[in-house]
Protein backbone atom coordinates (compact mmCIF):
# COMPACT_ATOMS: atom_id res chain seq x y z
CA UNK A 1 0.00 0.00 0.00
CA UNK A 2 0.89 3.64 -0.45
CA UNK A 3 2.21 5.27 2.65
CA UNK A 4 0.31 8.31 3.70
CA UNK A 5 3.71 10.71 2.69
CA UNK A 6 3.62 9.13 -0.76
CA UNK A 7 -0.24 10.22 -1.39
CA UNK A 8 -0.59 12.95 -3.98
CA UNK A 9 -1.24 16.08 -3.26
CA UNK A 10 -4.63 16.78 -5.73
CA UNK A 11 -6.63 13.93 -4.12
CA UNK A 12 -10.05 14.79 -5.63
CA UNK A 13 -10.16 11.33 -7.35
CA UNK A 14 -7.85 9.89 -5.06
CA UNK A 15 -10.11 10.11 -1.85
CA UNK A 16 -12.88 8.11 -2.31
CA UNK A 17 -10.79 5.52 -2.86
CA UNK A 18 -8.94 6.16 -0.11
CA UNK A 19 -12.26 5.63 2.32
CA UNK A 20 -12.96 2.67 0.58
CA UNK A 21 -9.36 1.31 1.22
CA UNK A 22 -10.13 2.34 4.81
CA UNK A 23 -13.03 0.62 5.45
CA UNK A 24 -11.68 -2.49 3.20
CA UNK A 25 -8.35 -2.77 6.36
CA UNK A 26 -11.06 -2.22 9.17
CA UNK A 27 -13.19 -5.63 7.96
CA UNK A 28 -9.79 -7.07 7.15
CA UNK A 29 -8.08 -6.45 10.59
CA UNK A 30 -11.20 -7.96 12.50
CA UNK A 31 -10.77 -11.00 10.39
CA UNK A 32 -8.52 -13.54 11.09
CA UNK A 33 -5.52 -13.06 9.17
CA UNK A 34 -5.92 -9.46 10.18
CA UNK A 35 -5.79 -11.30 14.17
CA UNK A 36 -2.11 -12.83 12.80
CA UNK A 37 -0.93 -9.56 11.29
CA UNK A 38 -2.44 -6.96 13.46
CA UNK A 39 0.12 -4.83 14.20
CA UNK A 40 1.11 -4.25 10.09
CA UNK A 41 -2.69 -3.84 9.11
CA UNK A 42 -3.58 -1.70 12.08
CA UNK A 43 -0.26 0.55 11.09
CA UNK A 44 -1.81 0.35 7.25
CA UNK A 45 -5.03 1.59 8.50
CA UNK A 46 -3.77 4.63 10.39
CA UNK A 47 -1.48 5.85 7.57
CA UNK A 48 -4.49 5.67 5.69
CA UNK A 49 -6.99 7.80 8.29
CA UNK A 50 -4.16 10.19 8.24
CA UNK A 51 -4.53 10.80 4.80
CA UNK A 52 -8.68 11.68 4.69
CA UNK A 53 -10.26 14.90 4.63
CA UNK A 54 -12.49 15.54 7.73
CA UNK A 55 -15.62 14.33 5.32
CA UNK A 56 -14.27 10.91 4.90
CA UNK A 57 -13.11 10.46 8.25
CA UNK A 58 -16.34 11.19 9.54
CA UNK A 59 -17.63 8.71 6.67
CA UNK A 60 -15.69 6.27 8.49
CA UNK A 61 -16.78 7.18 12.23
CA UNK A 62 -20.10 6.70 11.01
CA UNK A 63 -19.35 3.57 9.44
CA UNK A 64 -17.46 2.32 12.72
CA UNK A 65 -20.58 2.83 14.74
CA UNK A 66 -23.29 1.59 12.25
CA UNK A 67 -21.45 -1.77 10.71
CA UNK A 68 -20.21 -3.13 13.53
CA UNK A 69 -23.39 -4.29 15.59
CA UNK A 70 -23.70 -7.57 17.74
CA UNK A 71 -24.68 -10.68 15.55
CA UNK A 72 -28.82 -10.58 16.81
CA UNK A 73 -28.83 -14.27 15.78
CA UNK A 74 -26.53 -15.20 18.06
CA UNK A 75 -27.49 -12.80 21.08
CA UNK A 76 -30.89 -13.95 20.77
CA UNK A 77 -29.81 -17.19 21.28
CA UNK A 78 -28.05 -16.34 24.23
CA UNK A 79 -30.39 -14.25 26.00
CA UNK A 80 -32.79 -17.06 25.55
CA UNK A 81 -30.29 -19.58 27.00
CA UNK A 82 -29.74 -17.79 30.49
CA UNK A 83 -33.83 -16.70 30.62
CA UNK A 84 -34.13 -20.41 30.86
CA UNK A 85 -30.96 -21.19 32.95
CA UNK A 86 -29.69 -17.77 34.95
CA UNK A 87 -26.21 -19.38 35.77
CA UNK A 88 -22.90 -17.52 35.87
CA UNK A 89 -21.57 -19.36 32.67
CA UNK A 90 -24.69 -17.96 30.85
CA UNK A 91 -24.87 -14.77 32.24
CA UNK A 92 -21.16 -14.66 30.77
CA UNK A 93 -22.25 -16.18 27.29
CA UNK A 94 -24.71 -13.33 27.25
CA UNK A 95 -22.17 -10.51 27.62
CA UNK A 96 -19.97 -12.06 25.05
CA UNK A 97 -22.52 -12.27 22.54
CA UNK A 98 -23.87 -8.69 23.33
CA UNK A 99 -20.19 -7.04 23.52
CA UNK A 100 -19.71 -5.47 19.67
CA UNK A 101 -17.34 -6.12 17.37
CA UNK A 102 -16.38 -2.85 16.73
CA UNK A 103 -14.77 -3.31 20.76
CA UNK A 104 -12.35 -5.65 18.90
CA UNK A 105 -11.86 -3.74 16.00
CA UNK A 106 -10.58 -0.75 18.22
CA UNK A 107 -8.41 -3.11 20.43
CA UNK A 108 -6.60 -4.11 17.17
CA UNK A 109 -6.52 -0.50 15.67
CA UNK A 110 -4.58 0.61 19.21
CA UNK A 111 -1.43 -2.21 18.17
CA UNK A 112 -0.33 0.19 15.58
CA UNK A 113 2.52 2.59 16.45
CA UNK A 114 0.42 6.17 17.46
CA UNK A 115 -2.59 3.39 17.68
CA UNK A 116 -4.00 5.13 21.14
CA UNK A 117 -3.41 8.78 20.41
CA UNK A 118 -5.07 8.43 17.01
CA UNK A 119 -8.06 6.67 18.90
CA UNK A 120 -7.90 10.09 21.22
CA UNK A 121 -8.28 12.24 18.61
CA UNK A 122 -11.17 10.19 16.98
CA UNK A 123 -12.96 10.36 20.64
CA UNK A 124 -11.98 13.92 20.91
CA UNK A 125 -13.32 14.53 16.81
CA UNK A 126 -17.00 13.01 17.22
CA UNK A 127 -17.86 14.66 20.47
CA UNK A 128 -19.65 17.63 18.61
CA UNK A 129 -21.45 15.58 16.46
CA UNK A 130 -23.12 13.54 19.25
CA UNK A 131 -25.71 15.45 19.58
CA UNK A 132 -27.01 15.57 16.05
CA UNK A 133 -25.75 12.15 15.36
CA UNK A 134 -26.95 10.04 18.14
CA UNK A 135 -25.43 6.79 15.84
CA UNK A 136 -22.02 7.81 17.01
CA UNK A 137 -23.04 7.44 20.69
CA UNK A 138 -22.26 3.74 20.06
CA UNK A 139 -18.66 4.57 19.46
CA UNK A 140 -17.95 7.11 21.70
CA UNK A 141 -19.49 4.49 24.50
CA UNK A 142 -16.81 2.17 23.09
CA UNK A 143 -14.14 3.98 23.07
CA UNK A 144 -14.58 5.52 26.22
CA UNK A 145 -15.37 2.14 27.57
CA UNK A 146 -11.98 1.15 26.71
CA UNK A 147 -9.95 4.08 27.96
CA UNK A 148 -11.29 3.47 31.72
CA UNK A 149 -9.22 0.22 31.34
CA UNK A 150 -6.28 1.22 29.03
CA UNK A 151 -6.15 3.92 31.75
CA UNK A 152 -6.82 2.93 34.73
CA UNK A 153 -4.94 4.33 37.80
CA UNK A 154 -2.50 0.79 37.56
CA UNK A 155 -0.93 2.34 34.60
CA UNK A 156 -0.49 5.84 35.08
CA UNK A 157 2.55 7.71 36.57
CA UNK A 158 2.32 10.28 39.00
CA UNK A 159 5.73 12.81 37.81
CA UNK A 160 6.12 16.80 39.44
CA UNK A 161 6.99 18.81 36.85
CA UNK A 162 9.56 21.67 37.75
CA UNK A 163 12.10 24.09 35.24
CA UNK A 164 13.85 21.16 34.85
CA UNK A 165 11.52 19.03 32.64
CA UNK A 166 11.61 18.20 29.37
CA UNK A 167 10.73 21.52 27.13
CA UNK A 168 8.09 19.72 25.54
CA UNK A 169 5.94 18.86 28.72
CA UNK A 170 6.37 22.67 29.81
CA UNK A 171 4.74 23.91 26.75
CA UNK A 172 2.16 21.49 27.11
CA UNK A 173 1.39 23.05 30.72
CA UNK A 174 0.81 26.11 28.82
CA UNK A 175 -0.78 24.51 26.15
CA UNK A 176 -3.65 23.07 28.39
CA UNK A 177 -3.57 25.36 31.12
CA UNK A 178 -7.77 25.48 31.57
CA UNK A 179 -8.38 27.50 34.63
CA UNK A 180 -6.11 30.29 35.04
CA UNK A 181 -4.12 31.27 31.49
CA UNK A 182 -0.65 30.91 31.87
CA UNK A 183 1.09 34.55 30.28
CA UNK A 184 4.15 32.68 28.68
CA UNK A 185 7.49 31.16 29.99
CA UNK A 186 8.09 33.99 32.32
CA UNK A 187 4.55 33.32 33.77
CA UNK A 188 5.00 29.72 33.52
CA UNK A 189 8.76 29.86 35.56
CA UNK A 190 6.80 31.85 38.83
CA UNK A 191 4.09 29.13 38.75
CA UNK A 192 6.93 26.20 39.38
CA UNK A 193 8.82 28.69 41.98
CA UNK A 194 10.11 26.59 45.49
CA UNK A 195 6.10 27.69 46.97
CA UNK A 196 4.73 26.24 44.05
CA UNK A 197 4.31 22.60 43.47
CA UNK A 198 3.11 20.55 40.04
CA UNK A 199 2.38 17.30 39.26
CA UNK A 200 0.87 15.46 36.21
CA UNK A 201 -0.32 12.11 35.78
CA UNK A 202 0.86 10.68 32.82
CA UNK A 203 0.87 7.09 30.82
CA UNK A 204 3.47 4.97 29.22
CA UNK A 205 2.14 5.13 25.66
CA UNK A 206 2.17 9.04 25.71
CA UNK A 207 5.49 9.53 28.02
CA UNK A 208 5.17 13.45 27.41
CA UNK A 209 1.58 14.38 27.37
CA UNK A 210 0.38 15.02 30.55
CA UNK A 211 -3.49 13.98 30.82
CA UNK A 212 -4.61 15.48 33.94
CA UNK A 213 -2.46 17.86 36.19
CA UNK A 214 -2.40 20.40 39.26
CA UNK A 215 -1.28 23.30 40.80
CA UNK A 216 -0.61 23.98 44.12
CA UNK A 217 0.60 27.10 45.78
CA UNK A 218 2.05 26.27 49.65
CA UNK A 219 0.69 29.39 51.38
CA UNK A 220 -0.38 30.24 55.44
CA UNK A 221 -3.34 29.80 56.02
CA UNK A 222 -6.61 29.82 53.67
CA UNK A 223 -6.13 31.44 50.53
CA UNK A 224 -9.13 33.40 49.58
CA UNK A 225 -8.03 35.24 46.23
CA UNK A 226 -6.34 33.71 43.11
CA UNK A 227 -4.69 37.22 41.95
CA UNK A 228 -1.98 36.78 44.99
CA UNK A 229 -1.15 33.31 44.14
CA UNK A 230 -0.22 34.12 40.40
CA UNK A 231 1.92 37.40 41.35
CA UNK A 232 5.12 37.78 39.89
CA UNK A 233 7.72 37.91 42.18
CA UNK A 234 10.15 35.88 41.76
CA UNK A 235 12.90 35.95 44.67
CA UNK A 236 13.95 32.47 44.95
CA UNK A 237 15.12 32.70 48.46
CA UNK A 238 11.74 34.32 49.87
CA UNK A 239 9.67 31.40 48.07
CA UNK A 240 11.69 29.19 49.23
CA UNK A 241 11.67 29.96 52.58
CA UNK A 242 7.45 30.67 52.21
CA UNK A 243 7.27 26.51 51.44
CA UNK A 244 8.93 25.76 54.80
CA UNK A 245 6.69 27.73 56.61
CA UNK A 246 3.23 26.58 54.86
CA UNK A 247 0.47 25.34 56.58
CA UNK A 248 -1.67 25.13 53.84
CA UNK A 249 -1.55 23.62 50.48
CA UNK A 250 -4.07 25.21 47.72
CA UNK A 251 -4.92 23.32 45.10
CA UNK A 252 -5.37 26.34 42.75
CA UNK A 253 -5.86 24.80 39.59
CA UNK A 254 -6.53 21.48 37.75
CA UNK A 255 -6.69 20.82 34.37
CA UNK A 256 -7.31 17.93 32.34
CA UNK A 257 -5.63 17.84 28.89
CA UNK A 258 -6.75 15.42 26.57
CA UNK A 259 -10.36 15.74 25.39
CA UNK A 260 -10.60 12.42 23.98
CA UNK A 261 -10.35 11.04 27.53
CA UNK A 262 -13.36 13.32 28.86
CA UNK A 263 -15.23 11.25 31.26
CA UNK A 264 -12.25 8.86 32.36
CA UNK A 265 -12.01 9.59 35.82
CA UNK A 266 -8.39 10.94 36.75
CA UNK A 267 -8.77 13.61 39.68
CA UNK A 268 -9.58 12.14 42.56
CA UNK A 269 -6.62 9.42 42.37
CA UNK A 270 -4.39 12.80 41.34
CA UNK A 271 -5.41 14.72 44.53
CA UNK A 272 -4.97 11.79 47.05
CA UNK A 273 -1.86 11.03 45.53
CA UNK A 274 -0.51 14.44 45.59
CA UNK A 275 -1.26 15.10 49.45
CA UNK A 276 0.32 12.37 49.95
CA UNK A 277 3.15 13.59 48.24
CA UNK A 278 2.89 17.10 49.54
CA UNK A 279 2.62 15.38 53.47
CA UNK A 280 6.01 13.45 52.99
CA UNK A 281 7.91 16.39 51.47
CA UNK A 282 6.58 19.34 53.97
CA UNK A 283 5.11 17.18 57.36
CA UNK A 284 3.92 20.88 58.42
CA UNK A 285 1.42 21.17 56.26
CA UNK A 286 -2.11 20.85 58.03
CA UNK A 287 -4.65 21.75 55.58
CA UNK A 288 -5.28 20.76 52.02
CA UNK A 289 -7.63 22.92 50.02
CA UNK A 290 -8.66 24.43 47.29
CA UNK A 291 -9.40 27.53 45.53
CA UNK A 292 -11.95 27.06 42.98
CA UNK A 293 -14.00 28.81 40.57
CA UNK A 294 -17.64 28.53 40.37
CA UNK A 295 -18.39 28.27 36.73
CA UNK A 296 -22.08 27.73 36.31
CA UNK A 297 -23.37 30.17 39.28
CA UNK A 298 -24.06 33.20 36.97
CA UNK A 299 -25.98 31.31 34.22
CA UNK A 300 -27.79 29.41 36.93
CA UNK A 301 -28.62 32.55 38.65
CA UNK A 302 -30.00 34.74 35.81
CA UNK A 303 -32.34 31.90 34.54
CA UNK A 304 -33.64 31.70 38.15
CA UNK A 305 -34.70 35.31 37.61
CA UNK A 306 -35.52 34.49 34.14
CA UNK A 307 -38.29 32.14 35.77
CA UNK A 308 -38.96 34.24 38.81
CA UNK A 309 -38.08 32.41 40.86
CA UNK A 310 -35.61 34.31 43.60
CA UNK A 311 -34.65 37.50 44.52
CA UNK A 312 -31.97 37.84 42.34
CA UNK A 313 -33.55 39.75 39.50
CA UNK A 314 -33.05 42.83 41.63
CA UNK A 315 -29.26 42.26 41.61
CA UNK A 316 -28.32 41.41 38.42
CA UNK A 317 -29.01 44.95 36.55
CA UNK A 318 -26.35 46.14 38.73
CA UNK A 319 -24.21 42.91 38.23
CA UNK A 320 -24.63 43.20 34.87
CA UNK A 321 -22.76 47.01 34.69
CA UNK A 322 -19.24 47.39 33.75
CA UNK A 323 -16.47 47.30 36.17
CA UNK A 324 -18.74 47.59 39.15
CA UNK A 325 -15.77 45.24 41.15
CA UNK A 326 -13.52 48.03 40.96
CA UNK A 327 -15.66 50.33 43.25
CA UNK A 328 -16.16 49.65 46.57
CA UNK A 329 -19.48 50.94 47.57
CA UNK A 330 -21.13 49.48 44.05
CA UNK A 331 -19.02 46.03 45.28
CA UNK A 332 -20.54 46.15 48.91
CA UNK A 333 -24.30 46.66 47.60
CA UNK A 334 -24.27 43.54 45.84
CA UNK A 335 -21.87 41.02 47.99
CA UNK A 336 -24.48 39.92 50.91
CA UNK A 337 -27.40 38.94 48.34
CA UNK A 338 -24.94 37.13 45.72
CA UNK A 339 -22.90 35.38 48.64
CA UNK A 340 -26.04 34.15 50.23
CA UNK A 341 -27.21 33.02 46.87
CA UNK A 342 -23.56 30.97 45.82
CA UNK A 343 -24.06 29.72 49.25
CA UNK A 344 -27.50 28.35 48.46
CA UNK A 345 -26.33 27.56 44.76
CA UNK A 346 -23.90 24.97 45.91
CA UNK A 347 -25.53 23.36 49.11
CA UNK A 348 -29.35 23.07 47.08
CA UNK A 349 -30.81 19.78 46.96
CA UNK A 350 -30.16 17.67 43.87
CA UNK A 351 -33.59 17.16 42.02
CA UNK A 352 -34.81 16.52 37.99
CA UNK A 353 -33.87 19.04 36.00
CA UNK A 354 -31.02 20.77 38.72
CA UNK A 355 -27.71 20.21 37.77
CA UNK A 356 -24.70 21.01 40.45
CA UNK A 357 -22.09 23.13 39.40
CA UNK A 358 -19.85 20.88 37.65
CA UNK A 359 -16.52 22.17 40.02
CA UNK A 360 -18.84 21.72 43.17
CA UNK A 361 -20.25 17.59 42.05
CA UNK A 362 -16.25 16.88 41.07
CA UNK A 363 -14.67 18.02 44.64
CA UNK A 364 -17.55 17.23 46.94
CA UNK A 365 -17.85 13.98 45.29
CA UNK A 366 -14.19 13.15 46.37
CA UNK A 367 -15.01 13.52 49.71
CA UNK A 368 -14.53 17.73 50.41
CA UNK A 369 -16.05 20.08 52.21
CA UNK A 370 -17.59 22.98 51.54
CA UNK A 371 -15.66 25.36 53.78
CA UNK A 372 -15.60 28.78 52.57
CA UNK A 373 -17.41 31.28 49.65
CA UNK A 374 -15.06 34.36 48.84
CA UNK A 375 -15.90 37.28 47.40
CA UNK A 376 -13.62 38.48 44.44
CA UNK A 377 -11.84 35.72 44.59
CA UNK A 378 -10.54 36.30 41.18
CA UNK A 379 -11.39 39.17 38.99
CA UNK A 380 -10.31 37.94 35.95
CA UNK A 381 -12.44 38.92 33.05
CA UNK A 382 -14.01 34.94 33.05
CA UNK A 383 -14.22 34.81 37.13
CA UNK A 384 -16.31 38.02 36.70
CA UNK A 385 -18.29 36.19 33.54
CA UNK A 386 -19.34 33.34 35.17
CA UNK A 387 -19.38 33.87 38.96
CA UNK A 388 -18.79 37.37 39.73
CA UNK A 389 -15.81 36.58 40.99
CA UNK A 390 -16.55 34.46 43.66
CA UNK A 391 -14.15 31.65 44.32
CA UNK A 392 -14.61 28.43 46.89
CA UNK A 393 -12.13 26.64 49.16
CA UNK A 394 -13.49 23.07 49.31
CA UNK A 395 -11.03 21.32 52.07
CA UNK A 396 -9.83 17.63 51.87
CA UNK A 397 -9.43 16.47 55.29
CA UNK A 398 -7.97 12.84 55.88
CA UNK A 399 -10.12 12.00 58.54
CA UNK A 400 -13.39 12.78 56.72
CA UNK A 401 -12.95 12.10 53.61
CA UNK A 402 -15.13 8.70 53.07
CA UNK A 403 -17.81 9.79 54.99
CA UNK A 404 -18.25 12.91 52.84
CA UNK A 405 -18.00 10.73 49.85
CA UNK A 406 -20.64 8.69 51.34
CA UNK A 407 -23.38 11.33 52.37
CA UNK A 408 -22.66 12.84 48.87
CA UNK A 409 -23.41 9.83 47.38
CA UNK A 410 -26.25 9.50 49.45
CA UNK A 411 -27.64 12.69 48.38
CA UNK A 412 -27.71 13.90 51.27
CA UNK A 413 -27.26 17.15 52.48
CA UNK A 414 -23.87 18.80 51.60
CA UNK A 415 -21.73 18.90 54.17
CA UNK A 416 -20.57 22.59 54.76
CA UNK A 417 -18.78 24.64 57.37
CA UNK A 418 -20.26 26.80 59.74
CA UNK A 419 -18.88 30.14 57.63
CA UNK A 420 -21.37 28.33 55.11
CA UNK A 421 -24.49 27.58 57.01
CA UNK A 422 -24.12 31.12 58.40
CA UNK A 423 -24.77 33.05 54.57
CA UNK A 424 -27.99 30.42 54.48
CA UNK A 425 -29.25 31.97 57.76
CA UNK A 426 -32.01 33.75 55.35
CA UNK A 427 -34.50 31.41 55.83
CA UNK A 428 -36.59 32.67 52.98
CA UNK A 429 -33.76 31.61 50.79
CA UNK A 430 -33.22 28.40 52.52
CA UNK A 431 -37.44 27.75 50.67
CA UNK A 432 -36.11 29.16 47.68
CA UNK A 433 -37.12 26.55 44.57
CA UNK A 434 -33.82 24.66 42.98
Amino acid sequence: MTPASQVPDDLSNVRPALLGRAKQLAATLLSERGEASGALVARQLHEVLCALDPDDRHGFQRYLATDFQPDRTALRAAAEHYLADSTAEAAAALAQAGDPPRQELLRRMNMAPGGTSALIAMRSEITPRLRAEPELKLLDADLRHLFASWFNRGFLELRRIDWQSPAAVLEKLIAYEAVHEIHGWDDLRRRLAPDRRCFAFFHPVLPDEPLIFVEVALVEGLATAVQPLLSHDTDENVRRAQAERADTAIFYSISNCQDGLRGVSFGNFLIKQVVEELQAEFPGLKRFSTLSPVPGFRRWLGQQAADGRNRGADLLPEAETDGWWHDPARSAKLRPGLMRLCAHYLTRPSVPGSRIDPVARFHLGNGARLERINWLGDTAPRAIAESFGIMVNYLYDHDSIEDNHEHFVRGDAIVRSHDVDTLLADTELRDCSA
